[in-house]
């Protein structure tokens, strides 16, 4: 794909910046039963603050972590996977303080 999207255990991810936040975005897409719906991890435009876990993309904030693997589980909770499931663009692998 690229370094801003990539698939992997039928998941989605999906990285991008907006004027005030890092987004990486995850989507459950495959056949696997017990993967679901969708999950977000943002983080500030500059990279140093904690990242916050959505539901969605737009959601609302669910929790806030220092680091990118406790996000990275929760995110994983979300979506009914576990977070070594979850694939990471290359543009998103430096997120977390």
């Amino acid at each position: 794909m690229s370094d801003t999207v990539t698939e992997a255990n039928g998941i989605t991810a999906t990285y991008e910046e907006t004027e005030t936040e890092r987004v990486l975005s995850f989507r459950a897409t495959g056949d696997d039963p017990h993967a679901n719906g969708t999950a977000a991890i943002a983080q500030n435009i500059d990279g140093y603050a904690m990242l916050k876990v959505r539901p969605s993309e737009d959601g609302d904030e669910l929790e806030r972590y220092y680091g990118f693997d406790m996000a990275l589980d929760h995110a994983g909770e979300l979506l009914g996977v576990a977070p070594h499931e979850l694939p990471v663009p290359a543009a998103a692998e430096d997120m977390g303080m």
